[in-house]
C-alpha cells in the first residue's frame, strides 16, 4: 500500500467511530447547490442519466454504501464540478452529500456534517454497521435514467414584451424552398442539408469576419438552433424560453418563458430545434407537452400533452412541418412503463394528435416477435434524439430511432441475436397518417449504445434519390429513400466492433465475444458510446456531393449491470469507461469530408479539441465549425485548409446557421456548457472549460461605415 494510501485510511480508521448527522438547514443549503452544479449529470432526483451516475437507490448503496462518508465528500470535492474541482468550497461539498443522505432516507439531527465524517453510507442511511476502510475506488460511471418528478415552478421576467409589426407567415412554399437569406428549419432545409446558399462570406472574405453582436443567453445545456425568418430570429435558450430577436442587431422583442416542472429537465435540458409554421412557433417541452407560441407576440395559443413526465417521458429535440403537421418524436424511453416510445402528428391550429407510431413492436405487430419474448411493459427504448427530415415530392417523414434499453442485450433479458425492432432503425412515416411505409435496421439487436439515431439527409445522387445518415460507430449509410433499400455503406473511422461487413446487403455481425458478452462481463470497442458520430450533424453539399462529418475519436468498455424487471425499473444498465482510441494520442476531434459518390474522404482534420457543434456549409466555400477549446472555425470545403478562427467565450455548442438581413450575411453561433461536460472534462483536462458563458454570437463582414468610425 502506498504511503499516502496508508495515510488516508488510517485518518478513516480513527473517524469511523463518529455517528453521522446533519442539520436540515445544511441539507436544504446543499439541495439548492446540487441543482445548480450536479442535477445536469446526475438528474434532479439523483437517479443519473446518461451523463453521470446515480446517487440514490440500490445501485449507489451496492457502489457506495460500504464506503465511508467521508469518502464521498472528498471525492466529490477532488472531481466534481466537472472542470472546476475543488470550487465550491468545503462546507458546500459537505451540504451537498447532507443532501444526498437525506434523500437516500437519512433524518437530520441538529449537528452539522463534518468532512471527516466516518461512518458507513449505509449505516448512515440504516443506522447500523462500520465503514470500509481504504477500498480501492470504483473507476466505473453506471446509467440510469429519469427518476421522480418535483411540483413545477413558474419563471418569470420583468422584460415588457412587444409584437412584431410584420411577420410574413410560414407556408409550406417557404419551408420547401426557402428564401436564401432565411433559416426555417433545423438544417435549414426539410432534406437535412445544413447548409445555406449565401456566398457574400467567402473563401476571399472571410478573414475579414467580425463580431456583429452577442447575446447572453440562459443557464443550461446549450445546444441551440437559431431560426430565421424574414429579418426576425427565434432562439431557444435552455430552460424552455424562447426568444424574438432582431436578427440584425440582437435586440430583444419579445420572450417567453414555460413554466415546466423543475425534475423534468434532464441532462441540463437540451432543446436542439424548434419549428416555425404559419404564425406559430412549436416547441417540445421538458414535461413532454408540445406547445405553438404567436410568432408574433410570444403568446401560448395551445399546448398538448404527449405523455406523463413523471414516467421520465422528455424531449431533447424539438419537432419539424411536414404536409402541413407538426411531426414529434420523444426521449426518457429507457423506464418500464406501459407503451414505450412513439413518434406523434398533430394539428398545428389546435395541437390535437393526429396519429400515434409505436417505435417498438408491439403485440399485434408483424415484428413483435423480434423482441426475443420479452413482455410488452419491458421493451424499452427506441427514443428519437434528433428532429427528421421530409421529402416533400414523396411525402414521407424519415427519421432515426436509438438503440433498445438497457443498452447491453444481456441486461434487458435478450440476446444480441434478437434484433428488437423499430429501435436502431430509419423509419419512414406517412406525415399525415403516422404509417409506417417502410423501415431499415441499422445494427439489429444493438448491445453496447452504438446507435444510429442522429439527422437523416436527403440528397439526390445521378437520379437516384437516397437517405444518408451516420452512427456513433462512424458507418456512413446510404439508402434508398423510396423503399428503405440498402444503396452502400463505408466506415468513416477506425472500428473494431464488427468482425464482417457485408457491402452487398448491408449486414453487419459482431464480434463473438459482443453478442456472447454475458451481465457484469466487460466488452471493449472503439469507436465510444460518445462517437464517432452523435448530434453534431453533418452539413451536405450539393454541388460537390460532399458530407462533411465531426466525429469523435474515442472507445469504451462497458460491462452490462442487472436490472430488475419491475415497472418503473428499467434505465440504461451500463456501466463504462471512456478513453482515447488508440493512435490518436491528444488529438480527439475529427472533421472529415466524404465524397458520397466514391464513399472515399476528400480531406481529413484531426486536432486535440473535439468538436462540439454541427457542420455549416455555404455556397462561400466554406464549413463552418466550432470546438471545445472555444474557436468557431472556417475551413475550405474543398481542401480542408483552416482559412479563419476566433476563439470565443466559452465552449461552442449546438448549430451555426447563417442567414441575411437587407442582403448582408451573418453567421451565428451559440456558446457555453453541453450533456458532454463530464466528458470533456475527463478526456481533455488540459483544456479550460468555463462554467457558464452561454451566449449566442453573430458575425459579419465589416461596413463601410466601420472604416469611417
Amino acid at each position: 500500500m502506498r504511503p499516502g494510501r496508508l495515510l488516508a485510511a488510517s485518518v478513516l480508521a480513527l473517524c469511523c467511530e463518529h455517528a453521522i448527522s446533519f442539520t436540515a438547514g445544511q441539507a436544504e443549503q446543499g439541495g439548492a447547490a446540487y441543482a445548480r452544479h450536479c442535477a445536469a449529470c446526475h438528474h434532479g432526483s439523483l437517479q443519473g442519466t446518461g451523463h453521470g451516475p446515480e446517487l440514490a437507490g440500490a445501485r449507489f448503496l451496492a457502489s457506495w454504501g460500504e464506503r465511508p462518508v467521508a469518502e464521498l465528500i472528498e471525492a466529490s470535492r477532488a472531481t466534481m464540478p466537472p472542470g472546476a474541482p475543488q470550487s465550491l468550497g468545503e462546507a458546500t461539498y459537505a451540504a451537498v452529500t447532507a443532501h444526498i443522505l437525506r434523500v437516500n432516507g437519512a433524518a437530520p439531527d441538529g449537528t452539522a456534517l463534518a468532512a471527516d465524517a466516518g461512518l458507513s453510507i449505509r449505516a448512515a442511511i440504516e443506522g447500523s454497521g462500520p465503514a470500509a476502510v481504504g477500498a480501492e475506488p470504483v473507476q466505473w460511471e453506471s446509467w440510469q435514467g429519469a427518476g421522480t418528478i418535483a411540483e413545477a415552478a413558474r419563471k418569470a421576467s420583468s422584460f415588457v414584451n412587444r409584437r412584431l409589426d410584420h411577420y410574413v407567415p410560414v407556408s409550406d412554399a417557404l419551408l420547401n424552398d426557402p428564401p436564401p437569406g432565411d433559416w426555417l428549419n433545423w438544417r435549414r432545409t426539410l432534406d437535412g442539408h445544413g447548409f445555406s446558399p449565401l456566398d457574400q462570406i467567402n473563401r476571399d472574405t472571410v478573414g475579414t469576419l467580425q463580431l456583429a453582436w452577442v447575446l447572453t443567453m440562459y443557464e443550461g445545456s446549450n445546444q441551440a438552433t437559431p431560426l430565421v425568418h424574414d429579418g426576425i430570429m427565434f432562439l431557444t435558450h435552455p430552460d424552455n424560453i424562447i426568444q424574438a430577436v432582431a436578427a440584425d442587431s440582437g435586440e430583444v422583442i419579445w420572450e417567453y418563458a414555460y413554466p415546466y416542472p423543475p425534475e423534468a429537465k434532464t441532462l441540463a435540458g437540451p432543446t436542439r430545434n424548434i419549428a416555425i409554421y404559419g404564425n406559430k412557433v412549436f416547441l417540445a417541452t421538458y414535461d413532454a407537452a408540445l406547445i405553438a407560441l404567436d410568432a408574433r407576440s410570444g403568446q401560448l395559443l395551445w399546448r398538448s400533452v404527449k405523455a406523463d413526465y413523471r414516467q421520465g417521458y422528455t424531449h431533447t429535440a424539438g419537432p419539424i412541418i411536414g404536409a402541413g403537421v407538426v411531426l414529434s418524436g420523444i426521449n426518457g424511453c429507457e423506464r418500464y412503463k406501459p407503451g414505450g416510445c412513439f413518434i406523434t402528428g398533430h394539428d398545428p391550429e389546435t395541437g390535437t394528435e393526429l396519429w400515434r407510431t409505436s417505435t417498438i413492436a408491439m403485440p399485434g405487430d408483424p415484428n413483435e416477435g423480434s423482441w426475443g419474448g420479452i413482455e410488452p411493459a419491458f421493451r424499452a427504448g427506441g427514443d428519437t434524439w434528433i428532429a427528421g427530415s421530409y421529402d416533400a415530392a414523396r411525402e414521407l417523414f424519415y427519421i432515426g430511432t436509438s438503440q433498445a434499453k438497457p443498452w447491453v442485450a444481456a441486461s434487458r433479458g435478450m440476446s444480441a441475436l434478437d434484433a428488437a425492432l423499430y429501435t436502431n432503425s430509419t423509419l419512414a412515416l406517412d406525415p399525415r397518417s403516422g404509417a409506417m411505409k417502410w423501415y431499415f435496421q441499422h445494427v439489429p439487436g444493438e448491445t453496447i449504445d452504438m446507435e444510429v439515431g442522429f439527422e437523416r439527409v436527403l440528397v439526390e445522387l445521378d437520379g437516384r434519390p437516397l437517405v444518408v445518415t451516420v452512427g456513433k460507430d462512424g458507418i456512413l449509410w446510404l439508402l434508398d429513400r423510396r423503399d428503405g433499400r440498402f444503396v452502400a455503406f463505408t466506415e468513416t473511422m477506425e472500428q473494431n466492433l464488427f468482425e464482417h461487413l457485408d457491402h452487398a446487403t448491408g449486414q453487419l455481425r459482431y464480434r463473438r465475444d459482443i453478442v456472447e458478452a454475458g451481465v457484469g462481463e466487460a466488452i471493449d470497442v472503439c469507436p465510444s458510446i460518445y462517437g464517432g458520430h452523435n448530434w453534431q450533424a453533418t452539413s451536405y453539399i450539393a454541388a460537390t456531393a460532399t458530407l462533411v462529418i465531426p466525429l469523435h475519436r474515442l472507445c469504451v468498455e462497458m460491462v452490462g449491470q442487472p436490472v430488475e424487471r419491475v415497472m418503473g425499473a428499467g434505465g440504461y444498465g451500463g456501466a463504462s469507461r471512456v478513453y482515447p482510441a488508440p493512435g490518436s494520442g491528444d488529438h480527439l476531434g475529427r472533421l472529415v469530408a466524404y465524397d458520397l459518390r466514391s464513399l472515399q474522404p476528400r480531406w481529413n482534420h484531426t486536432q486535440p479539441a473535439m468538436f462540439l457543434t454541427g457542420a455549416l456549409s455555404t455556397a462561400g466555400g466554406l464549413t463552418f465549425i466550432g470546438d471545445l477549446d472555444r474557436y468557431f472555425k472556417a475551413f475550405d470545403s474543398d481542401t480542408g485548409a483552416i482559412l479563419w478562427q476566433v476563439r470565443l467565450g466559452a465552449a461552442l455548442h449546438g448549430y451555426p446557421i447563417s442567414y441575411a438581413v437587407d442582403g448582408e450575411q451573418y453567421l451565428a453561433v451559440p456558446t457555453g456548457m453541453g450533456v458532454f461536460k463530464l466528458l470533456t472534462a475527463r478526456q481533455s483536462p488540459q483544456i479550460y472549460q468555463p462554467n457558464g458563458g452561454n451566449a449566442l454570437y453573430v458575425f459579419r463582414l465589416p461596413r463601410r461605415e466601420d472604416a469611417r468610425d
